[in-house]
């Protein structure tokens, strides 16, 4: 109790009283005398329930009734007087603070009788706000004091739901007691009052509490995966907030998981700058980590790192859990941990999907690699399907890029192939689902990934074995029913009714069965042979029907169809699934009936918008389709899912071939077919254009999601004869499948479609075909078909981008001077016609042959131009590509600080593109940078990363330049030997990819090791080597590295006369190409530098030197063979 005296001692009125808190509200307890009988009467208890007066500091200040209603408090004296006292939080505050309070210049002439005024002001204030509510505010000796339950007072509410709120661990349940105090906030704390003295601290301590709020939520809904959404807020917050560092954690890591890497460490630099400039600081520890993490594209920075999804895999999250299935689960899980095959078999309907996906979650510890779910259904036929098909199916569930071919000697590997290469050194399980349909291609893939991958695991779901060697079969059967006159505590125990009694209850609001009812449960169970997806489908009916009801419905309806007979050849229970199909149909309407079947014609399900155009049509309007699919939807007939924010609607395989079959039987098929394709083949061509800008990676996401409809519309086209349409879906789908690393299917597509459409499909459509597939075949197997010339000024500037494209498939296999020779054609072209896209792909193209050939001028000017136009295209490729060619030529340049920032931004936006091998090569330059610095550690983990990734995605070019990275690393640390194994190792894999530049680069490092082991004989072999490979590239920076390292192996062989003329001959080089050594390149360069000055004398040696530098000079000038020119190189 508090007490609370202050009251006046008059006749028939409390005297004293006391305010207590109970459960029933706050209650004055207090005496009061009977009026008339004076003095001398008899005093008796007075107890009178006090109605809750409410307070709001938390925005400007109110005070409101218990019904919610506000009190004015217009005298401003009187609102001080109020805030003073609710800041006192029930502490007394003396009259002389309250006098200095109120009247803090000037106090009036008799302050105690003017605070009373303002205090009996106040009290019937609170009396029009409740019955009896002056009783809040009374006095003590201390001063006044004003009590009212803390749940009353809004900041002290907010203190209390804050506290509890973070002690909760769960995310979800955090975020919404979270939500549950920041509703409290209407404006500012105290707004109005916060600069006066007995409410500044506290005013101050309350936004600063609000900010740790906002910053808790930010990182609980991130747990959640709700990145996209948090970014607004999160931006907003930071503007008005921007030093706050665990603000910014969350912001940018909202970004980065958004796929927007790039705005995140652009974000980093301007506070890093932010901080240096304005305070001399840096950023605090854990910015640091975040970023060192972002650059490294660490796991654990991923958006499913804190969701409820298996680690290293696309498994999804289940939307219910699992039921009565424990013994069968534990009889797969013990099962796959003694063989690496094992298939689940059982009818459609049983549940055999859901368990396999329910052991992937829990299989992550125990696969390193990842679990990862590819989902089978959507493919087409086994007649039209083969392992090369489903192996390229994997390969995008696992996010794997094909890269072009590298070694010209090696025969072109099939999808198979690349997936076992890729999966052979990983500890991985793979769930094929729905294998019935592909049965021989899945056999067939299967056991080859097998033999090829040790580490692999398989769990297959099919309605029959694949026949594999060693294949371990688990039969999913029905849930477990209970036998008739069981006792209902007996019934509840078994699985079948556990699920209807837990789908009941979702479905139906205060759903509670009463023990008759439980027996009724247990009939509908055994009705419907306790397979999962009928139990689920009658569920659905319970709310409409009842429980009874429905048993009655379902005994007629299986009586009709004499269900429970094997007859045709069909068993039971699968008799069991389609009269429970056949039932809900009937009980379907016409309209619904109809969106059921058409919705069959999708793969894997599809969009609002999609089903609005492919379901409606006769008795269905576009319109009405949203509210049947709903309908459906809460029948279990139609699974809505979500995809990118929206609803995705699809049907479990068991409808879906029902779907079919009444589609079929009903004449549509072909209708709803060609609706279908109608609209995916729009759809891709309207996308096609917003791959080249800012939607890119939103539009890739969209089109990764609709690839099985893709292939589907395709099979549409064909099986109509429609090849003009097959060509332009095809040509369609080009860049999307370059940028998802998708070569040979594309390849394969065109390939089929061009055999089709000799005498069908329109000119312009078939040439462009052409076109396309001698790119991709160029870049999957390493062999240009023949073809026409490109024609000078071609028409339309779109017919030029196939054209471009062979040019840059022949850059990146090495075909340089046949690239150049098309770009020459194509580079005016774009200009002519005003295609800003090809023109900017066209002098990237341009670039990167200057690169080459070390001619650092056009580089410049052709990067510069592509980034500008890239730039205000918004094509997140281009960028990447013009951030390449300026870092490489920042690099070069001597600029390590430029060239990090390029090399970091495009690190991001590799990422956000998924393009991994891009990635691997953006950390190993990255990697080069810290070495540059000096920094190695940072270096050795960035080029291991590297590395690692690239190995991941069976990407040989990006591994053996990352390892060579790591190898120049280890021989700048003095770990020779560890240098030399890499090196040694390195330069057969060069040799076969002929990639002569990295060749040369490595060959010269071995030439450095073996000059520092005092071999002369090795390093003149080896640098004798190098300058072969690099005069054979043209590029001239890497002909002055193989003089300077001869010039070290004649040093070391007693020739420094010859070694300062060599010197000479590569600073000429460096010097006309404007790229000088950087400080930690110049150590080889110093060290050969000083022993063979102390040889010669420095007279003679600078003699040499410049002799060296104009025979140099005049060789660049005239034109002249380089060997011819340099004795001293043989």
């Amino acid at each position: 109790m508090r007490p609370v005296v202050g009251l006046c001692a008059q006749d028939g009125h409390v005297v004293g009283n006391t305010l207590s808190d109970t459960p029933y509200g706050t209650l004055s307890i207090g005496f009061r005398r009977p009026e008339g009988t004076g003095a001398n009467g008899r005093w008796g208890w007075v107890i009178k329930k006090v109605a809750r007066v409410r307070f709001a500091v938390l925005g400007p200040l109110e005070v409101r009734t218990q019904g919610d209603e506000v009190v004015p408090v217009k005298e401003a004296k009187v609102r001080s007087l109020l805030v003073a006292l609710l800041a006192a939080q029930e502490r007394p505050v003396s009259a002389d603070r309250l006098i200095e309070l109120l009247w803090p210049d000037s106090p009036p002439a008799n302050p105690t009788g003017s605070l009373q005024v303002k205090v009996s002001q106040l009290r019937r204030a609170l009396d029009r706000a409740a019955d009896g509510g002056r009783a809040l505010l009374g006095s003590t000796s201390a001063g006044y004091v004003l009590s009212a339950p803390a749940e009353d007072v809004d900041f002290r509410h907010f203190d209390a739901l804050t506290a509890r709120a973070l002690s909760i661990t769960a995310p979800a349940e955090r975020v919404a007691a979270l939500d549950e105090a920041l509703a409290l906030w209407r404006g500012a704390a105290f707004d109005g009052f916060a600069d006066e003295s007995s409410v500044y601290a506290l005013a101050a301590g309350l936004e600063e509490q609000r900010l740790v709020v906002l910053e808790e939520r930010a990182h609980a809904r991130l747990e959640l995966g709700e990145h996209q959404s948090l970014i607004g807020e999160l931006t907003e917050l930071a503007e008005r907030h921007p030093l706050r560092e665990r603000l910014r954690t969350a912001q940018l890591l909202a970004l980065y998981r958004s796929g927007r890497s790039v705005e995140a460490l652009r974000l980093y630099d301007a506070l890093r700058t932010r901080l240096a400039e304005e305070f001399g600081v840096d950023p605090g520890p854990g910015l640091v980590r975040l970023h060192h993490a972002m650059l490294q594209q660490d796991r654990s920075l991923r958006a499913d790192a804190d969701r409820p999804t298996v680690r290293g895999s696309n498994v999804p999250a289940p939307l219910t859990g699992l039921v009565g299935r424990a013994r069968v689960l534990a009889r797969i899980r013990e099962t796959l941990a003694a063989n690496r095959l094992v298939t689940l078999v059982g009818p459609g309907g049983v549940g055999k999907t859901r368990l396999a996906t329910e052991v992937a979650r829990e299989a992550d510890g125990q696969s390193a690699d990842g679990t990862w779910l590819v989902e089978l259904a959507g493919l087409p036929p086994a007649s039209a399907c083969t392992a090369d098909d489903l192996a390229e199916v994997v390969a995008a569930a696992l996010d794997l890029r094909e890269e072009p071919v590298v070694d010209k000697r090696a025969e072109p590997r099939s999808a198979t192939e690349r997936l076992v290469a890729t999966l052979q050194d990983r500890r991985t399980l793979l769930v094929l689902d729905n294998c019935e349909h592909v049965l021989a291609a899945s056999a067939e893939l299967v056991s080859v990934l097998l033999a090829g991958a040790p580490g692999l695991r398989v769990l297959a779901t099919s309605r029959e074995l694949l026949g594999v060697v060693g294949e371990q079969l688990v039969e999913v059967p029905p849930l477990d029913l209970p036998a008739p006159g069981a006792s209902p505590a007996v019934i509840a125990r078994f699985s079948s009714v556990e699920l209807f009694l837990a789908r009941a209850r979702s479905a139906v609001p205060g759903f509670a069965p009463r023990p008759r009812d439980l027996e009724t449960v247990a009939a509908i169970c055994r009705r419907l042979d306790g397979i999962p997806l009928a139990i689920e489908m009658a569920v659905a009916r319970v709310r409409a029907l009842g429980l009874d009801e429905l048993l009655v419905r379902l005994a007629d309806r299986f009586r009709v169809l004499g269900v429970g007979v094997e007859r045709r050849g069909v068993p039971a229970r699968q008799q069991t699934l389609r009269a429970m199909i056949d039932w809900s149909w009937e009980l379907c309407t016409e309209p619904e009936r109809l969106v059921l079947a058409r919705l069959s014609a999708h793969a894997q399900g599809c969009r609002l918008e999609a089903a609005e155009r492919t379901c409606a049509g006769g008795p269905v309007d576009a319109a009405d389709v949203p509210s049947v699919l709903g309908r459906l939807v809460d029948r279990s007939l139609v699974v809505v899912g979500e995809d990118a924010g929206r609803p995705r609607y699809r049907l479990l395989e068991s409808m879906a071939e029902y779907g079919r079959q009444r589609l079929a039987e009903s004449g549509e098929a072909e209708a709803t077919a060609l609706a279908h394709a109608e609209y995916y083949s729009g759809l891709v061509a309207a996308l096609r254009p917003e791959l080249c800008g800012p939607r890119q990676r939103d539009v890739l996401s969209r089109l990764d999601v609709e690839t099985a409809n893709l292939e589907r519309a395709l099979q549409t086209w064909l099986w109509l004869g429609r090849h003009d349409r097959a060509v332009r879906h095809v040509n369609d789908q080009t860049w999307y499948w370059f940028l998802r690393g998708r070569l040979s299917e594309a390849q394969r597509r065109l390939r089929l479609v061009l055999g089709l459409a000799h005498d069908a499909g329109s000119a312009p459509d078939v040439a462009d075909a052409e076109v396309w597939h001698r790119g991709f075949t160029l870049l999957s197997t390493g062999v240009e078909p023949t073809g026409p010339r490109a024609p000078a000024g071609r028409g339309a500037a779109g017919d030029g981008r196939a054209w471009w494209f062979l040019a840059y498939a022949r850059w990146s296999v090495g075909a340089f001077a046949e690239s150049a020779e098309l770009n020459s054609v194509l580079l005016p072209h774009f200009r002519a016609v005003g295609d800003r896209w090809g023109t900017a792909a066209s002098t990237a193209t341009a670039a990167a042959l200057a690169v080459g050939r070390g001619d650092l001028r056009t580089l410049d000017a052709a990067a510069s131009e592509c980034l500008r136009l890239f730039q205000a295209l918004g094509d997140g490729w281009g960028l990447l590509k013009a951030t390449d060619l300026l870092g490489v030529l920042a690099e070069i340049r001597g600029d390590r600080r430029e060239a990090t920032r390029l090399h970091e931004e495009g690190l991001g936006i590799a990422a956000d593109l998924g393009l991994w091998g891009e990635t691997a090569r953006k950390l190993a330059m990255l990697g080069r940078m810290a070495m540059l610095a000096g920094d190695y550690p940072i270096a050795d983990d960035l080029h291991g990363r590297a590395a690692a990734l690239a190995k991941q995605q069976a990407n040989m070019p990006w591994q053996v330049f990352a390892e060579s990275g790591l190898a120049i690393s280890y021989r700048r640390q003095g770990r020779l030997a560890e240098a030399e194994a890499l090196l040694t190792g390195l330069v057969p894999a060069m040799r076969r990819m002929q990639a002569l530049n990295g060749l040369a680069l490595t060959l010269a490092e071995l030439g450095f090791l073996a000059e520092q082991r005092g071999d002369a004989a090795a390093a003149r072999a080896h640098h004798a080597e190098g300058l072969e490979a690099a005069l054979a590239t043209g590029d001239r920076r890497a002909v002055a590295l193989a003089a300077e390292g001869l010039a070290g192996a004649h040093r070391l062989a007693g020739r420094p006369d010859a070694a300062a003329r060599l010197l000479g001959v590569a600073r000429a080089i460096r010097d006309a190409l404007d790229a000088p050594l950087h400080e930690e390149e110049r150590r080889d360069v110093d060290r050969i530098t000083a022993a063979a000055r102390d040889a010669l004398g420095e007279a003679a040696f600078a003699e040499l030197v410049a002799e060296g530098e104009a025979a140099e000079r005049a060789r660049a000038a005239d034109g002249g063979d380089f060997r011819a020119a340099h004795p001293d190189l043989c």
